[in-house]
């Protein structure tokens, strides 16, 4: 009998330790988060001591004065560092030979990076686009994720090889700006460059070399110094955008190059979305001493506009474009419109950031004076006073729609456009703010050209902001609260402030729109982090089994029939032609493979299983599922995780001549000479046999020192067993091994579960039962036979693979201690089947790791099951 859920999560927290150590472990996200508050916190302080001496009128002005001539040249290498940055994308799949056609990876490259380069967290980082746009294009998740490691990696390298270069050319200029001598920092930077071209000549033909038990592969010379120009171009013109608006003659440009490098690391190394605040503050505090701060700061402000809100601007109107009609139907367009659909959720969202920090931000800053002064003659106090506030809890509204745009909900599409039109409306009576008005009415075309995008049903005020969110949440309020002290900073505070209300009270009113936002934000983490409690899940009830059967009948995939087995849950489509088995264990709702029923019903079907888990507090996740689902988990957002392969044979094909069957005819002969006898026994003649396999089946089990497991595989149970035919074998006129047969009314394929001999059987049994399955399911018209899956089989040990796929690759050669991982993959070569991969899908982070345990627990029926064989 099944145990309850409470049961199960209470056997789990028995297995916890006591102490610190697990304790870090258990909360590991919740402390970096943290962390990322606190360095902000600590890089805010910093930078605000840093411009003491500074007004904020100053670099209001230092930002009018900018010349329209650095501000062209800004765009100008803007558009040059981001052509630079397509080639990543192009070298990466250059280097695991997949090609796509230039014009789908460019954009997909500036899309990721405008994103990436803006919103700078987990859900809509460069990853994210990438995966979204590659999984539509052909790329499989390993592609793609190699792809991934490898734009990380040669950035991660090339900045810092361009660092130390211009470290080593112009030490004595950034020496004074760091407070190191020239002479240290030049052998800090031979050191590292000694260290890449060692590690970089080692690998220079594309040979690996092994450190320990890892195996790093490197590219070859070729590749990486063509990345090198690549990210040397990229870190150039990046870095010059900054560089021409400074003021002339702030430093030289070489010694700019090296300080930009070191900025943009720390601010990566730091996890603070975008770096914002770490990125300013190493500028400030090494250029401080060569200009005037407000003038640095004013760069900074423009800086950010040009090279990160820019491309997002122009990668929106360029996708949009994309989906009108017009263009849409030419035939140029078709790859590039597939793509396109895919991003332009996230490019939304991460304006609709974007637009929320511009809305909290200018309601804790002072309106112009000559604006006020308009305004005082058509408007009243309360009027402004009131669209301040509430502009300022619409920015936060709108960080919260942005996740629900990124999901792709209809009511977060429908929230958008509201906030956007009010928000619009707001502040032109607050603040006669025509470029924020222009930003608002620029986000209201994209979302209404991209409405047929936003169709999932889902509820918005039934999703919970996820820790990377809130996170990113946090960092908004703690840069508005900065920014509050650094504008008013000689405005001294007294609590009458708080009740000032005047046309020219701008600190008061600064005051209340960041307290009302604070409140909003904290009730939006309380909310988010009260998840409601996991609840157990209905099991399928007997009309819901009846209508189960009756689509999978109709489908070509045998192991659907798993559902008879009566331990899963059931979630049917709203059309009632597709359905979800499922079962949970901890916080997983953990579904079994792809969906059973037509495909044009899986998008749907997969999205309404995602929203069901997460209003329950539940993780969604998808075990053993096929290649053919990728492109709709991914557009769920869900990443997909290599588990293993499956084995098929060709049933049409099948035929047991020739060499490579030689082995396999041996064992044959040799069954036949040992007496077995091979037959399939009908559903209805099944009960007859059953106490004879009952036996088979508990000797098995004590031979094998083994127990039932359930989920993804059958038990010996005799309601279950009578459902499908069984194969037997018999020698001497007794039944000493059996299996049952999975098979559906069309015909396409057949399969096993259950395979169970007697200790008395001669040996290769199973051998001989296979091979005489397959034979009969040839003769009886059906074209495949399903082997099952060989866990961790087929995983990449490349150095640029993902992590899950080396150290998957690492258990699957080292791991036979624990399941006997080569030995199944061994057994079902014998049959030279064709191998497709088996994935899980699930959301990133720690995730994948959780939902796998939580997915072998529930085959298990617990902890305990999962250790044992």
């Amino acid at each position: 009998m099944a145990s309850s859920p409470s049961h199960e999560i209470e056997a789990q927290d028995q297995l916890v330790e006591r102490g610190w150590r697990p304790f870090l472990r258990r909360n590991q996200r919740y402390l970096s988060a943290i962390g990322t508050l606190v360095v902000i916190a600590l890089f805010g302080a910093a930078i605000f001591h840093l411009t003491a001496e500074v007004q904020y009128e100053d670099v209001v002005s230092a930002l009018a004065g900018t010349s329209w001539r650095s501000v062209a040249a800004a765009i100008l290498f803007t558009g040059l560092s981001f052509l630079a940055l397509t080639f990543y994308d192009v070298g990466a799949l250059d280097y695991i030979r997949r090609k796509l056609p230039y014009a789908d990876v460019a954009l997909t490259a500036a899309c990721a990076y405008a994103v990436g380069n803006t919103a700078g967290f987990g859900p809509l980082s460069g990853g994210a686009i990438r995966y979204r746009s590659y999984s539509r294009l052909g790329l499989e998740p390993d592609d793609i994720g190699r792809v991934i490691a490898f734009v990380t990696l040669a950035f991660g390298l090339g900045l810092a090889a361009v660092t130390c270069l211009s470290l080593l050319a112009v030490g004595e200029y950034v020496a004074p700006l760091t407070g190191l001598d020239a002479f240290w920092l030049r052998i800090i930077a031979a050191v590292v460059l000694a260290g890449l071209l060692a590690v970089l000549t080692a690998g220079r033909s594309g040979h690996a070399f092994s450190i320990g038990r890892f195996t790093l592969r490197l590219p070859d010379s070729r590749t990486s110094s063509r990345q090198f120009l690549v990210t040397a171009l990229d870190l150039a013109s990046s870095a010059t955008v900054l560089y021409v608006l400074l003021p002339s003659g702030t430093i030289g440009w070489p010694a700019f190059l090296a300080i930009y490098s070191i900025a943009v690391g720390l601010g990566v190394l730091s996890h603070v979305p975008a770096g914002l605040g770490v990125f300013e503050t190493v500028i400030v505090a090494t250029l401080g001493h060569a200009a005037d701060v407000d003038a640095i700061l004013g760069a900074l402000v423009l800086y950010r506009l040009i090279y990160h809100v820019l491309p997002l601007l122009v990668a929106l109107v360029v996708i949009v474009g994309i989906e009108l009609r017009q263009l849409a139907g030419h035939p140029a367009a078709s790859s590039l419109r597939r793509a396109g659909g895919r991003m332009t959720p996230l490019l939304l969202a991460t304006l609709a950031l974007v637009l929320s920090l511009m809305l909290v931000l200018s309601s804790v800053t002072p309106t112009p004076d000559e604006n006020l002064a308009f305004l005082a003659n058509y408007v009243s106090l309360p009027i402004v006073e009131g669209a301040h506030f509430l502009a300022s809890l619409l920015g936060l509204a709108l960080f919260i729609v942005a996740r629900g745009l990124a999901l792709r909900l209809d009511g977060a599409w429908w929230a958008a456009i509201l906030i956007a039109l009010v928000a619009l409306l707001l502040s032109l009576v607050k603040a006669v703010a025509l470029g924020e008005a222009g930003m608002l009415a620029f986000f209201l075309v994209g979302l209404l050209a991209s409405r047929r995008l936003f169709v999932r049903p889902a509820s918005l005020f039934g999703q919970a902001l996820t820790l990377p969110w809130l996170t990113a949440l946090g960092v908004i309020c703690l840069g508005a609260f900065v920014v509050l002290l650094f504008v008013y900073r000689n405005v001294e505070y007294s609590h009458e402030l708080w009740w000032q209300f005047e046309f020219s009270a701008e600190a008061p009113r600064g005051l209340r729109a960041l307290l009302g936002v604070t409140i909003g934000a904290s009730a939006v983490a309380i909310w988010s982090l009260m998840r409601p409690a996991a609840t157990a899940i209905a099991p399928a009830s007997n009309e819901d089994m009846e209508r189960a059967i009756a689509i999978l009948e109709a489908q070509d995939v045998s192991d659907a029939n798993l559902v008879r087995m009566g331990d899963k849950s059931i979630m049917f489509s709203a059309d009632g032609r597709a359905f979800i088995m499922y079962g949970r264990w901890g916080r997983s709702w953990v579904a079994l493979f792809d969906p059973v029923g037509p495909v044009e019903a899986w998008p749907d079907l997969i999205w309404q299983f995602i929203e069901t888990a997460r209003s329950n507090g539940c993780r969604a996740v998808f075990y053993q599922v096929s290649p053919r689902g990728l492109a709709y988990y991914a557009d769920a957002g869900l990443r997909a995780f290599r588990l293993g392969e499956l084995a098929e044979v060709d049933l049409t094909r099948f035929e047991m001549k020739g060499g490579k069957w030689a082995t396999l005819r041996h064992q044959v002969s040799r069954g036949q000479r040992d007496g077995l006898e091979f037959s399939v026994v009908e559903p209805a003649d099944v009960p007859a046999i059953l106490p004879e396999l009952a036996a088979i089946s508990d000797a098995w089990l004590a031979h094998h020192n083994a127990r039932e497991k359930g989920f993804s595989l059958g038990a010996f149970d005799p309601q279950y067993l009578v459902t499908q035919p069984v194969a037997i074998l018999k020698c001497q006129g007794r039944i000493v091994a059996f299996a049952n047969i999975l098979l559906t009314g069309t015909r396409e394929e057949g399969s096993v579960d259950l395979m169970r001999f007697s200790p008395e059987a001669p040996k290769g049994s199973m051998d001989f039962l296979f091979a005489q399955l397959m034979e009969y399911l040839k003769a009886q018209g059906y074209r495949r036979f399903n082997l099952g899956m060989a866990p961790l089989s087929g995983m990449s040990s490349r150095s640029t693979a993902p992590v899950w796929d080396r150290a998957g690759r690492t258990f699957y050669e080292h791991g036979e201690r624990f399941y006997n991982f080569k030995g199944l993959r061994a057994f079902k070569s014998k049959f030279h089947p064709h191998w497709q991969p088996r994935y899980l899908a699930a959301s990133g982070g720690l995730n994948p790791i959780l939902a796998l345990m939580d997915a072998t627990f529930l085959i298990g029926g617990g902890i305990k099951g999962a250790i044992k064989k």
